[in-house]
């Protein structure tokens, strides 16, 4: 008949047909002609004649015999059940027809079947979904997986499951097993008993096997072959006609010898682009085919059942192994070594050829391993190639039977934990142990993220206390028409039961030219979270307010102003800086014109605290993966109290290295007295679960003192007379060779590895102070520029049609305010020194 496929034959029905779509009028018109269903052929009517009745329909009491006259271990009859007038219809499990299949040598009158309502037979549903189709039939609709990469608005939610069915059922594939196997089938005849029936089709199979796939998805690993042996998939795919393939995914392509001593283990792998390995889960009759794609070029395709875990698949574009060894379900518990409790962390597992088996609940693939912003964030982080799930301190899931990588990492403090374990075939519990290598808040220090969004006040805290975090600050903000954390705000902390975790919901309110500010501890919010239009304000907004006046309205509160990814967008900071309205200063990348801009300030005499965060705002970022170290003291850890801490400036920021400075005994944020100048000893410490390769004392920020360690090291000690000469101020840093070379930590840009103090002060025969004449002018150039665009460039509501809100009649005034104040106290301090004589200027 010219339709047949791999042993499946579409009976021809069009004799018999005595309806057309005209029977369902008023209903969803189903798809008539040459059909494909779960990659099984169909024939649905005439496909020659699209005016031909196309149905054979049965009111109760009629009968049709169908001439088959084929040999068939499955009869496929895609049918359904026409509504039944007025009443409810039959009763659950009642007999709605009976079908009898004449079997070639076998006395009459044959197998007789009853179709029963809800098992073999259903009426197809006009609206809602499929799942209470018949128990015993499946819908002619089948999943599909979504396309990869692109897809309407209105599908965002439903692609992230990646597997979409295309609509609702148009007939039920009802299977009948001939109990005889293959013995020819001579009839079948079609009898309608208690409600009126459509028979759209009938396939019979002789491929000796069930029709629809029964066995579970299982992985197989893909090798792209070249002549010169394997070769970069650049983007693979896998389809199947007779059942389902999950999307293909790289895998890395490299040995899993060794990974046990990367020196970033833990915190994710580098992707592989040249990768000539993938993977894809598929669950296939057994006559399926297999195709195997690189982009749109085909570099392969077999048949399901050639392929067996001790029979590879071997062609010549491609190599094609099993690479699903069995499964257990396991129950996980991370212990601290320590203490012998579970210990909240991030794990991940995954087989030697790296194909991921996490958690039950958790991604394999954030976000089907794209790069993606403010989508599905919560729970799951990817670091490179690797997908994390964060736990508290159990999980179960399924784990492969045999060898199995093992990654298990909680912050800085803790050493990461990566070894090749083994599974055993029926284990059912798996205990691992992380070791904590130092306790900082035993020694005081408290750590924090200073700006994370779109994670939940309690994602949040499930995440902070996975990575050995104190402190997340969650932030609301604004992004045109996107609000986000709206919900979220109390206005107060959100803690863990012991109160060793905190997360507080304040806001980032952004203005996309003067300038960003993070807002800590904020009891009542402050709006608008945004002005002055894209991409941060509303399409077409105006410069309602200034970052001042955010900042000042926020310390009416108590709370704690920080310049996020210091010093972009460079608009205000000046004027923030030189009016007292900055509390620290935060940087998020290791960047040498972001440090020479913060040391300027600081040889300007301003008393910047340092801090570091994230402004994590994807699945691959982990909170504070940058983070702020504050010492307490003696004080009793709170939010509250960390945040005075950093006030104060007694911070570093750290991605990793734990850093320690000492001047003559005092700590960053304290200030040094000296009598006069001369020479004081410093030393300073980093060590960490990275390693660092450079340790050096800056003052007034010009190295003064340095150490190397060529190969890199975990553990770094510097001690150094420095020369005093007047009033100065010292910092340590570390981080990659030569400092700037630092190796990055895996994410949406590069972060380098290394740690920042703040300053210990030292003020040499008197108070603290420093002025640099170049910084202040330079100051007063941004502070008039930005009074020069407020008066000559910033949008505005018309004055006559608008009431604003901070209330004031005069909004020209209030914009150009804290413009003028800065300027004027920067003009202060320049007149001040120019008058004192000239050894006073340092």
């Amino acid at each position: 008949m010219g339709f047949d496929v791999d042993g499946y034959e579409p009976i021809d029905l069009s004799a018999l047909c005595n309806a057309g779509l005209e029977l369902l009028d008023g209903c969803r018109q189903p798809p008539v002609g040459k059909q494909m269903f779960h990659g099984l052929p169909f024939r649905i009517g005439d496909p020659r004649n699209a005016e031909a009745p196309c149905f054979i329909a049965l009111e109760p009491g009629a009968v049709a015999t169908v001439p088959v006259h084929r040999a068939a271990d499955h009869v496929i009859v895609a049918h359904r059940r026409l509504p039944a007038g007025e009443s409810d219809g039959p009763a659950v499990g009642s007999s709605v027809a009976e079908y009898t299949f004449r079997l070639a040598g076998q006395p009459a009158p044959g197998v007789v079947v009853p179709i029963r309502e809800r098992f073999e037979i259903s009426a197809v549903p006009e609206e809602g979904w499929d799942a209470s189709g018949p128990f015993l039939a499946a819908s002619s609709a089948q999943l599909r997986l979504a396309d990869r990469y692109q897809g309407r608005w209105e599908d965002l939610g439903m692609r992230q499951s990646e597997g979409v069915f295309p609509g609702l059922a148009d007939y039920f594939l009802w299977i009948w097993e001939n109990p005889l196997g293959a013995v020819p089938v001579e009839s079948i005849r079609l009898a309608a008993l208690a409600a009126p029936v459509l028979v759209a089709a009938i396939t019979v199979g002789a491929a000796g096997e069930h029709p629809l796939s029964r066995e579970a998805a299982r992985a197989i690993r893909i090798t792209a072959l070249g002549p010169e042996g394997p070769r970069a998939l650049s983007e693979p795919a896998v389809r199947v006609d007779r059942g389902v393939a999950s999307y293909a995914f790289r895998l890395p392509g490299d040995s899993a010898e060794g990974v046990s001593d990367d020196a970033l283990k833990g915190w994710g792998e580098i992707a592989n682009p040249e990768s000539p390995d993938a993977y894809a889960r598929v669950a296939a009759v057994p006559s399926a085919t297999v195709i195997v794609a690189d982009g749109e070029r085909e570099i392969g395709r077999f048949r399901w059942r050639d392929l067996a875990p001790d029979r590879p698949i071997e062609q010549e574009g491609m190599r094609i192994t099993d690479a699903e060894p069995g499964r257990n379900w396991v129950h996980v518990t991370v212990l601290d070594d320590e203490t012998g409790h579970p210990v909240p962390c991030r794990v991940a597992f995954r087989s030697p050829e790296g194909i991921p088996y996490q958690p039950h609940g958790h991604h394999n693939h954030v976000n089907s391993d794209l790069g993606t912003w403010h989508i599905d964030i919560g729970g799951d982080v990817r670091l490179g190639r690797l997908s994390y799930a964060y736990i508290d301190g159990r999980c179960q899931g399924w784990l492969p039977t045999g060898d199995v990588l093992v990654d298990v990492a909680r912050g800085f403090e803790y050493t990461p934990l990566r070894e090749r374990i083994r599974i055993a075939p029926g284990q059912r519990e798996l205990t691992l142990r992380i070791r904590r290598w130092t306790s900082m808040n035993a020694l005081g220090w408290y750590s924090g993220d200073s700006h994370v969004h779109f994670l939940s006040a309690q994602g949040a805290l499930t995440e902070q206390q996975g990575e050995d975090l104190n402190v997340v600050n969650l932030l609301q903000s604004q992004w045109g028409s996107l609000f986000t954390g709206t919900e979220e705000f109390t206005g107060s902390p959100v803690a863990s039961p012991d109160g060793r975790h905190v997360t507080w919901v304040s806001q980032e309110n952004r203005q996309p030219f003067f300038g960003h500010l993070v807002l800590w501890g904020l009891q009542r919010p402050i709006m608008p979270w945004c002005t002055d239009g894209p991409n941060e304000a509303e399409l077409g907004g105006w410069l309602e307010t200034t970052v001042s006046d955010w900042a000042d309205r926020c310390h009416e509160q108590q709370g704690t102003v920080v310049i996020p990814h210091f010093p972009l967008p460079n608009g205000e900071p000046a004027v923030l800086i030189a009016t007292g309205r900055a509390d620290a200063i935060e940087m998020i990348v290791q960047r040498r014109s972001f440090h020479e801009e913060y040391y300027a300030y600081l040889n300007c005499g301003y008393r910047l605290p340092l801090v570091g965060g994230t402004d994590k705002m994807t699945a691959d970022v982990p909170v504070g993966v940058y983070r702020t170290y504050a010492n307490l003291r003696d004080q009793e850890f709170t939010h509250g109290a960390w945040s005075r801490s950093v006030r104060e400036g007694r911070t570093f920021l750290s991605a990793g290295p734990i850093i320690d400075l000492r001047a003559e005994g005092c700590e960053v944020g304290d200030t040094l007295r000296t009598s006069g100048p001369g020479t004081i000893h410093v030393s300073a410490t980093a060590k960490g679960i990275f390693p660092v390769w450079t340790l050096q004392i800056v003052q007034n920020g010009r190295v003064v003192a340095s150490v190397e360690e060529p190969g890199g090291a975990r553990r770094i000690e510097l001690e150094a007379e420095v020369r005093v000469e007047g009033n100065c101020w010292l910092a340590a840093r570390c981080g990659g060779p030569h400092y700037w070379d630092s190796p990055s930590h895996l994410g949406p840009w590069p972060r380098g590895i290394f740690a920042h103090t703040s300053p210990v002060y030292v003020a040499c025969g008197g108070e603290w102070s420093q002025f640099d004449a170049g910084q202040a002018r330079t100051m007063q150039a941004l502070i008039k520029g930005g009074l020069q665009r407020v008066r000559h460039l910033a949008i505005r509501y018309p004055e006559d049609r608008i009431s604003h809100q901070h209330g004031e009649a005069d909004h020209t005034a209030f914009l150009e305010r804290p413009f003028l104040e800065a300027l004027g106290r920067v003009t202060e301090r320049m007149e001040q020194v120019q008058s004192r004589p000239p050894e006073r200027d340092r």
